[in-house]
């Protein structure tokens, strides 16, 4: 394989624009697959969170060889990229391993405002985008429009005379063609994807490095096997990375360590194949060795010359872990202990590198760069059999010259106009900023500047506000000033008293209180909450009170009760939900949420003691 046959090429494109559909047409296309052999949609989106979220959270690699209509054969590396910034510690990695960009929106909707921020960061790389515009099969497209849109945005984005000229491709992932020619679109059932495949290897440039310079490979991002441990993922910048030969490994503060290469791997289709080499340019799996990390340089032993390191993003938010100690502890879980979930947590780090974790001993303090980011993990462990209790996210300050300094992220919000008001309301009491506001049709694009701490809880209330219009997306923009205090939520919490079984009949007798979040069955204990309050201030419920049966009224004469729904949480909204001195309850089966002090007497004197000092 030469070097003039390899292309690498990063796939940007917004949430459900049908970047990864577009893929799988690619690979079933290639012509390196048998009929039948790749089953099932989304084969990039492996991880059940993903395929449920329509989102992608790992970047991951895939390779397509490809022989075009003159018979030469190409190696294409295609790396899947994160579209949300709370990921953004993969994207700005990822974009180092690529020497181009497909660019996917789709035909009807548009340029989004997520596909901006990587976007960006790839412009800031050098990366010249090809523009696929997709699911042109969808009634209602506007391609020459969106091509407009896309042209705008490059402008907006500072990008130069090179990557204004960009190559367009209109294509149906769905229906499996792309054509150049947007007035002539290949009928249902005909057209292939070849010409994408061609304006890949015409405008994704070749990688313009020296093989026989020293060795100089870029460890991009982390996989981990419970067999062989750690294994680096990257690019070879200069030279040739060959198996059983001795590297120097240099971090990110320039220590070096000599170690052996055990085994090293291409991507070939969705796997890997095993090689002896890897030349320059190319994408390639490092095994064997024992400290590796994002950002490391392997370089050769005689004359080693580190790379450029890469910045990874610092967390914003922080959020303590802790073993689930309630009354249903060990239920519903596999591992409920504190060395398991101290053995989880350490796994993760291993490949998560945004990830931070402190051990408190009896608890974890976990920081992340933003409820999304936290929240995939939790949920990923709860599926996995973990039993644990997480309090209220909080973000993480700096301090500069005796100023406390708070994260402020960009908001982005797409609204109908006639929620404008109510929106401008919602945000204004959490203390953003209104930075630009612009009128399209009967939509309003807002972009504010707000602390992320006014994010938290946001989402549903938007939701809400907008009678569930609202297109919402946000990312880190820098450390600001803090910007005084945001209010918390209004309504007290339902607190049960009692250990038992609801019944109807005490659900009945506390609608009017306000709303539960348990229905008739449900197994509840002291101390967790029930349901919302109707006023302020936590009230104590009763909810597993049975009717008293006398022989003036017997239970035959009972009349059927009709009860209002139960509030249904998931878990980014029982998050945003709680206070302070509440907790979530995460079981595989379960979302519950609690005080954090279950006895009523307890959380009395506490609140004594807080009203005294």
């Amino acid at each position: 394989m030469t070097r003039e046959s390899i292309r690498n090429v990063a796939i940007i494109a917004h949430v459900d624009h049908g970047k990864t559909t577009l893929v799988d047409q690619l690979l079933r296309q290639s012509g390196q697959f048998r009929q039948g052999e790749l089953q099932g949609e989304c084969i990039l989106d492996s991880n059940p969170l993903e395929r449920e979220r329509g989102i992608t959270i790992l970047s991951k690699n895939c390779a397509i060889d490809y022989t075009d209509r003159h018979g030469e054969h190409f190696h294409i590396n295609i790396v899947d990229t994160p579209g949300h910034a709370d990921f953004s510690g993969e994207v700005e990695r990822v974009l180092k391993m690529a020497d181009g960009v497909l660019l996917v929106v789709d035909a009807f909707e548009g340029v989004m405002p997520q596909t901006r921020y990587v976007l960006s960061k790839a412009l800031e790389a050098g990366l010249r985008p090809v523009v696929v515009i997709n699911k042109m099969d969808r009634p209602n497209t506007r391609p020459h429009e969106v091509h407009e849109e896309v042209f705008d945005l490059l402008v907006d984005l500072g990008a130069d005379d090179h990557a204004l000229d960009f190559p367009t491709v209109y294509a149906s992932g769905r229906e499996g063609w792309a054509t150049r020619d947007a007035d002539r679109l290949p009928q249902e059932g005909q057209g292939d994807v070849h010409d994408l495949f061609d304006a890949i290897i015409e405008y994704v440039p070749v990688p313009t490095l020296d093989g026989t310079a020293p060795l100089q490979a870029l460890i991009t991002t982390l996989d981990y096997n419970d067999y062989v441990g750690r294994i680096g993922v990257g690019r070879v910048f200069a030279g040739t990375l060959r198996t059983a030969t001795t590297v120097a490994v240099i971090d990110r503060h320039g220590n070096q360590t000599l170690q052996k290469i055990g085994q090293l791997f291409r991507f070939e289709g969705l796997g890997r194949k095993e090689v002896e080499h890897v030349d320059v340019g190319d994408l390639c799996a490092v095994v064997g060795l024992k400290q590796v990390d994002i950002g490391d340089t392997l370089a050769d032993a005689e004359h080693p010359v580190a790379l450029p390191t890469l910045p990874i993003d610092e967390p914003t938010l922080h959020m303590t872990f802790r073993i689930n100690d309630g009354p249903f502890g060990g239920r519903e879980g596999l591992c409920a202990t504190n060395r398991q979930l101290r053995e989880r947590l350490d796994r993760e780090l291993q490949s998560n590198v945004a990830l931070r974790v402190e051990d408190r001993g009896d608890e974890f303090v976990v920081s992340g760069r933003g409820l999304l980011h936290l929240g995939i993990l939790l949920e990923t462990m709860r599926r996995e059999g973990y039993e644990l209790t997480v309090g209220k996210p909080q973000v993480i300050y700096h301090h500069e010259n005796g100023h406390r300094l708070e994260p402020i992220e960009l908001l982005v919000l797409d609204v109908p106009s006639e929620f404008v008001g109510s929106v401008m309301q919602l945000v204004g009491d959490r203390r953003a900023e209104l930075v630009r506001m612009d009128t399209r049709g009967k939509q309003t694009h807002l972009n504010f500047t707000i602390p992320a701490r006014g994010l938290i809880g946001l989402r549903n209330r938007m939701l809400t506000a907008t009678q569930g219009e609202a297109v919402m997306h946000h990312r880190f923009q820098s450390y600001g000033a803090y910007r005084g205090e945001i209010p918390h939520r209004t309504n007290g919490a339902m607190v049960a008293t009692d250990t038992g079984q609801v019944t109807a009949y005490a659900a009945d007798q506390l609608a009017d209180r306000g709303v539960l979040f348990v229905v008739p069955g449900d197994q509840v204990y002291e101390g967790q909450v029930v349901g919302e309050h109707c006023k302020d201030g936590d009230i104590g419920v009763n909810v597993v009170r049975q009717k008293k049966l006398t022989n003036m009224r017997a239970a035959s004469k009972d009349q059927t009760v009709v009860l209002k729904a139960a509030r249904q949480m998931s878990l980014e909204v029982a998050l945003e939900y709680i206070e302070d001195d509440e907790l979530v309850e995460l079981t595989p089966r379960s979302i519950r949420l609690r005080k954090r002090h279950l006895s009523e007497t307890a959380r009395r004197k506490l609140s004594r003691k807080a009203a005294a000092t």
